[in-house]
């Protein structure tokens, strides 16, 4: 398969990591769009939220929870998105969250 954030995952390409577990990694993103932008990745790979079975949910957002709290937005605020598909904006297809804060985001959302 040739998905950049399958190959991240799996340690093939370097990459800057806030959190691991079992089933989850994050890192931070490569070209960040605030303070703190971190992107959350199931290690199996699936296109898109569509494709994200209960378990992988419930591991997702427990580490958006986490990263949150480990770069230090958990109490002022931070947004978490993921885009599906390609009228959502979504760049690679492996299910993400971009999680970012670190300063008053824009109230629009495009």
């Amino acid at each position: 398969m040739d998905c950049i954030f399958c190959k991240i995952a799996a340690g093939e390409i370097p990459s800057d990591r806030v959190y691991e577990d079992e089933f989850v990694l994050a890192f931070r993103d490569i070209h960040p769009q605030a303070p703190v932008h971190a992107l959350v990745v199931p290690k199996k790979h699936m296109k898109n939220l569509l494709e994200c079975d209960d378990g992988t949910a419930v591991a997702v957002l427990n580490a958006v929870k986490a990263v949150a709290k480990s770069e230090g937005v958990s109490e002022s605020g931070f947004r978490a998105v993921t885009n599906c598909g390609p009228d959502g904006a979504q760049s690679v297809e492996h299910l993400h969250f971009h999680v970012l804060g670190g300063r008053q985001l824009s109230g629009r959302m495009g």
